[in-house]
């Protein structure tokens, strides 16, 4: 088949500068660019050129400003037989309207149809002008169910997953290495450390991590916790929020280190820096693909009962789900128990890193797409 590919006008593909969409696009599309036509669109960035092809798939990048637009207008020059729009509803009718003869998958990576982002005008033509839908977690599925009356069968659940060759598990001897390695660059010993990955925002949390400390260390004296990212994707500017954190951190002095901002494509090693890794989603999280990643690395996973988060990880079993999730002592309750029950915490970790090997690599993401899009071009064709 011809298939394009719409990403959002947030960053650019490929995803030199990070961001989950884009990281799911270069996992997936080598796999299905193997037996059909990709062009990826995306918006134009000062290290890529504004048209090439790369491995067999052809990048076309646009300004910005003028994004949805000129996407349209390009739609309009070809004859695509299924085109995939990442996360942007609003935009679907347009797009429609440009390539009448294509049959429309629209993926949600994010609660889109919400009326703070999606009159009900603009939702229903989105809904109208797709073949089908998917949704990175059964949560998102049903915050489009819940206000509009679409058929259970358009909507898909896609979960999404990671390149496993790009994460080695924390107990090979690679993994041993590396994890001596980053602890020696950071100035860390044997202690035991939490690390926090992720964009330092009120939304993910840092702060209550912050605030546990204190009650930690009265357990756990040689805690340390590794806070590592930036404001936004590939900066490293303060805002209110991210001085706020360095204010509170400071009575704390070396008990807590900030990374700032780390390339994408040094992530998965830094996973292994980790005794346990906390996602401490404060929003209705879609569903972190830092579970994805964690879970490969083999590295206990403690996160919130928020949104879709509680979908692949499961308490007690491939790791901790805090439901009171805007407490402070929950965290450090939470913490505690991983650092108390070492045995119990690596029996989780296997079982992550062991369903990620199954179901949760990039190549069973594109045979999740592959089928979809199979499906939403027959079933366009016989409409």
């Amino acid at each position: 088949m011809n298939i394009a590919y719409i990403c959002t006008e947030k960053l650019p593909s490929p995803a030199i500068k990070g961001g989950a969409i884009q990281l799911m696009i270069d996992g997936i599309a080598p796999f299905i660019s193997q037996t059909n036509k990709l062009t990826i669109f995306s918006i134009t960035d000062p290290l890529l050129p504004v048209r090439e092809c790369r491995n067999g798939i052809e990048y076309i990048r646009f300004p910005k400003e003028t994004y949805e637009h000129d996407v349209a207008a390009e739609l309009a020059k070809h004859s695509f037989d299924v085109i995939h729009v990442f996360n942007r509803p609003a935009h679907m009718a347009k797009y429609k309207e440009a390539a009448k003869q294509s049959s429309f998958v629209l993926s949600l990576h994010n609660d889109m149809f919400s009326p703070l982002k999606l009159c009900k005008e603009k939702a229903e033509q989105a809904l109208q002008s797709s073949t089908l839908i998917t949704a990175v977690s059964e949560y998102i599925k049903q915050t489009v169910i819940r206000r509009y009356h679409v058929p259970e069968q358009k909507i898909r659940v896609a979960y999404s997953g990671v390149d496993l060759e790009k994460y080695v598990p924390i107990w090979t001897e690679e993994g041993e290495r590396i994890r001596r390695q980053l602890r020696q660059t950071f100035g860390i010993d044997d202690q035991k450390v939490i690390v926090f990955i992720g964009r330092l925002s009120k939304t993910k949390g840092p702060h209550l991590l912050i605030q546990c400390m204190p009650d930690l260390l009265l357990r756990h004296p040689d805690a340390r916790l590794v806070i590592v990212g930036g404001k936004w994707f590939s900066e490293n500017t303060w805002d209110d929020y991210v001085s706020m954190l360095h204010r509170l951190s400071a009575p704390l002095k070396n008990h807590i280190i900030f990374t700032n901002y780390i390339p994408s494509e040094q992530i998965p090693r830094m996973f292994l820096i980790g005794d346990v890794f906390v996602c401490s989603s404060q929003w209705h999280e879609p569903l972190a693909r830092v579970h994805y990643e964690a879970m490969a690395a083999g590295i206990p996973i403690i996160t919130t009962n928020r949104g879709g988060n509680p979908e692949i990880i499961r308490h007690l079993e491939n790791g901790f789900v805090i439901n009171h999730y805007h407490d402070a002592t929950a965290f450090s309750k939470a913490i505690d128990y991983m650092f108390t029950h070492p045995e119990k915490a690596q029996e989780m970790a296997r079982i992550g890193r062991e369903e990620v090997e199954r179901q949760f690599q990039f190549r069973h993401v594109a045979q999740r797409f592959a089928a979809i899009y199979e499906e939403a071009f027959t079933n366009h064709c016989l409409h």
